[in-house]
């Protein structure tokens, strides 16, 4: 074999494994996913409709309406989450890019929790219940605690984190020590923590605020407590989005060079297999749920301290579930994680807009449901575009055959 069949076999054989990789079917689903938003956008014009009534003879009519909405429709989108070329000024034109990035913020923190858990081979639906368990811890911390400026900050943030890996470390004890199914003790515990934290806040000795009789809601966080404004008073962004992206850099670390990361890895693979291989799987069940609800604790601090109004029992704002779309659409892995987020911080940031224009902002839920979709159903996208089936050969599974074949050994 010459040199450049050599060269040309690697280039193939490198080819293969991108378009056989998550990325390639990750970002072929989104363009799928805008795709479908962009029928429902030209099936639902008025335009449109009308112009299929003569379109043999003036095609051009229901073509151009169907072009105009599309166009309308994500200029408008983009417009309203990454830039105004309208606006009056440069401040107010990169608005739209500081709401996308607060609005993605919590998504980011809690979508690296949920992803977490994926990676150990459990499904953790109980982001919501765990981020309004750290949200009571903060908003304790914020309220009724009086601690100098810089140090209030940062007890709040630590008594979210811990607020959420309690309730995580909780349903991972049950699930070890009861063989409870996670899914419905993070379902149960979510409808717990929702009217518990109702309560609290409908309670003047426990979290009501003062002077507001019978409605559930709890004082503004002290001062010294809120997350700074990052760029100034001028937008709403705040220092959520550093403790976002430290949070992946904690992760990336955590789950690709740690040693603690291996073994929950090790058991995503095959718990059967990380037995064997001496790992304790019940105490990892236990860790990875605590360490997932960690992050989650991290979106609660940002819903409890981002804002310098008082919580109320909708302040979770649904964070918990759409982080689940958040960590599929990622792949489970930072970089995945992070532009997800980004992008459905997008979609709520520019919602608005596309409303304002007359377009139903319930496109960008089906955009969103289309993504997921495409991403859940890998067989069917490389059906589609013809790519190579994935490579199998990794570390994990060459360590996953040895353990099997020295177990049948003996």
């Amino acid at each position: 074999m010459t040199k450049k069949e050599v060269n040309q076999d690697g280039f193939n054989q490198a080819m293969k494994e991108i378009l056989a990789g998550g990325a390639t079917r990750t970002i072929l689903s989104v363009l799928l996913g805008f795709l479908v938003g962009a029928i429902f956008m030209v099936i639902s014009n008025k335009e449109f409709i009308e112009g299929l009534g003569y379109f043999f003879s003036r095609p051009g009519d229901s073509l151009g309406a169907a072009w105009q909405v599309v166009s309308d429709g994500y200029g408008a989108l983009f417009r309203g989450s990454i830039y105004n070329a309208d606006a009056d000024t440069f401040e107010k034109a990169i608005r739209p890019l500081t709401e996308t990035l607060r609005l993605a913020t919590p998504l980011i923190a809690a979508g690296l929790g949920i992803a977490l858990t994926f990676r150990v081979g459990l499904f953790n639906i109980g982001g919501t219940g765990q981020l309004i368990s750290g949200m009571i811890f903060a908003t304790f911390v914020a309220t009724k605690v009086e601690l100098p400026f810089l140090l209030h900050m940062l007890v709040a943030v630590i008594a979210a984190i811990i607020g959420s890996t309690l309730m995580g470390a909780l349903i991972g004890f049950l699930k070890a020590r009861t063989g409870a199914h996670e899914v419905i003790l993070t379902i149960m515990f979510n409808y717990v923590m929702l009217y518990l934290f109702t309560f609290m806040l409908r309670e003047q000795s426990l979290l009501q605020g003062e002077g507001i009789i019978g409605n559930p809601k709890a004082d503004p966080a002290a001062e010294n407590s809120l997350l700074p404004k990052l760029l100034g008073d001028s937008y709403s962004l705040t220092w959520g989005l550093i403790l976002a992206l430290m949070a992946v850099v904690v992760y990336w670390w955590l789950m690709e060079r740690s040693t603690i990361g291996f073994r929950l890895r090790m058991v995503g693979f095959n718990p059967d297999a990380a037995k064997t291989a001496g790992v304790n799987v019940n105490r990892t069940y236990i860790l990875a749920m605590a360490l997932s609800a960690a992050f989650v604790g991290v979106a609660a601090a940002n819903q409890t301290l981002g804002t310098a109004i008082g919580v109320t029992p909708s302040s979770h704002a649904n964070i918990g579930f759409d982080a689940i779309t958040v960590a599929l659409l990622g792949g489970s892995t930072a970089p995945g994680v992070l532009m997800a987020g980004l992008l459905f911080g997008a979609f709520k940031a520019g919602s608005p807009s596309m409303q304002v224009i007359g377009i139903s902002p319930e496109v960008l839920g089906i955009v969103q449901g289309a993504i997921v979709l495409f991403i859940a159903a890998p067989p069917l996208i490389r059906a589609l575009f013809g790519l190579p089936k994935p490579q199998t050969s990794n570390v994990l599974g060459k360590l996953r055959s040895r353990i099997f074949s020295r177990k049948v050994t003996k």
